[in-house]
């Protein structure tokens, strides 16, 4: 039978390795870890900035992910996530929201975190003044290798 002073420092030996292993465990916001981004939990932003739109004359374009652009679904262009990304985007002056895929690299003018297609930029009330602040959240991560 062990003494107290040697179950208190049991006790106190297992806590500190129990403390240690829920330390090493994944936090829930975004990290780099050599596989891809791995997504906060819903409703967090992953980055907040400003974004485009590009229309007509990419329409029937190839993308960088190899799908055909049209600029009526609901896509995006960024220069990092995975491609096949399914993000939220919203508009932060006016807090209306759409999802979209991200299947194309870009934006590719200084200051910009997203391109939007046309009918995405249309969703979120952007089309006349061409930019909008927004807020991006990461549904569902891409498979992609992040060409």
């Amino acid at each position: 039978m062990k003494s107290p002073w040697e179950q208190i420092a049991l006790s106190l030996a297992i806590g500190t390795v129990v403390i240690s292993l829920v330390g090493c465990t994944a936090s829930p916001k975004f990290r780099r870890d050599g596989t891809g981004t791995t997504p906060a939990p819903y409703g967090e932003p992953y980055q907040i900035g400003f974004a485009s739109y590009y229309g007509s004359e990419f329409h029937g374009r190839r993308t960088s992910s190899g799908e055909i652009y049209d600029m009526n679904a609901l896509t995006a262009a960024h220069n990092t996530l995975p491609l096949g990304t399914i993000i939220r985007v919203t508009n932060l002056s006016n807090h209306r929201s759409v999802m979209v895929k991200v299947n194309d690299r870009g934006p590719f003018k200084p200051g910009r975190i997203l391109d939007l297609s046309l009918g995405a930029a249309r969703q979120l009330g952007m089309i006349r003044k061409g930019t909008a602040r927004v807020r991006i959240e990461i549904l569902e991560l891409g498979e992609d290798d992040g060409r």
